[in-house]
């Protein structure tokens, strides 16, 4: 069961998720469900469409049993099936 202490170990797809901090600061607020995730990259879709971002480069907030979590990126990097396995 996925919970704060836990979401870096479990499935992303579905999570409704916030951009809080990027590097490139545009993608700053941008929210959207995640439909995919790769190596190095997450795919939101948003009202205005799907949108890729690198994983590296973004903080973001999940809300995961009614808690905001706040996620580095960086911690998200690599093959999804791997960091499941952690």
């Amino acid at each position: 069961m996925r919970s704060p202490k836990n979401v870096l170990r479990h499935e992303l797809i579905g999570l409704d998720i916030a951009v809080v901090d990027a590097r490139n600061q545009s993608l700053i607020g941008l929210c959207g469900r995640i439909v995919a995730e790769g190596k190095d990259t997450l795919t939101i879709s948003t009202e205005k469409g799907e949108k890729v971002l690198l994983k590296k480069l973004i903080t973001i907030r999940v809300v995961v049993s009614g808690e905001a979590v706040l996620v580095e990126g960086k911690y998200l990097q690599g093959r999804p099936e791997d960091r499941i396995k952690k």
